[in-house]
């Protein structure tokens, strides 16, 4: 059982440093594009492309690692199926 508790820790900072380094990138890259696109063409602002569909990928990370926390874990098809024995079992 703690082999499995700690899989499943393990599993959840996994997902939450993902989410913090792509943040971290996305926040980063997205600034310095924004002045890149403010010194060379401020009539068109191009890196709302990559602030909006980038920020769609981060979103994502953000619920897959605090929202929707054990939905997309290894196991959970596994533990679903244990409660739904229990369920019938009752």
């Amino acid at each position: 059982m703690s082999d499995n508790l700690y899989n499943r820790a393990e599993e959840r900072v996994d997902k939450k440093i993902k989410f913090y380094r792509n943040l971290q990138a996305y926040l980063a890259v997205n600034a310095l594009l924004a002045v890149i696109n403010w010194l060379f063409t401020p009539q068109f602002w191009w890196v709302m492309f990559s602030v909006f569909f980038w920020g769609l990928g981060v979103l994502k990370d953000f619920l897959v690692a605090f929202v929707f926390v054990d939905m997309f874990s290894e196991d959970y098809r596994q533990r679903k199926i244990e409660e739904e024995m229990a369920r019938l079992s009752d």
